[in-house]
């Protein structure tokens, strides 16, 4: 799994982990696609506030490469 530096910089803002992301890709509650992004969400309770954590990443042949990954604040999400 390789991580963008605006991933990085969000991990360090958000306080997201690396095992919060594999959580989300291995367990999503909702995922979707735009192009080659996919998206999973995944809600982790009282973490982030309550919100559901988004990690939006392309998959490169065997690879994973995260390119953003941060807590929804809308309340779209259900």
């Amino acid at each position: 799994m390789k991580l963008s530096r605006h991933a990085k910089s969000n991990m360090k803002l958000y306080d997201i982990s690396g095992s919060d992301i594999i959580a989300a890709l291995h367990a999503p509650d909702m995922t979707a696609r735009e192009h080659t992004k996919i998206i999973a969400i995944k809600k982790f309770g009282r973490r982030f506030s309550g919100l559901p954590l988004k990690v939006v990443y392309e998959k490169k042949e065997d690879e994973i490469f995260i390119v953003t990954t941060y807590p929804l604040k809308k309340k779209l999400w259900r």
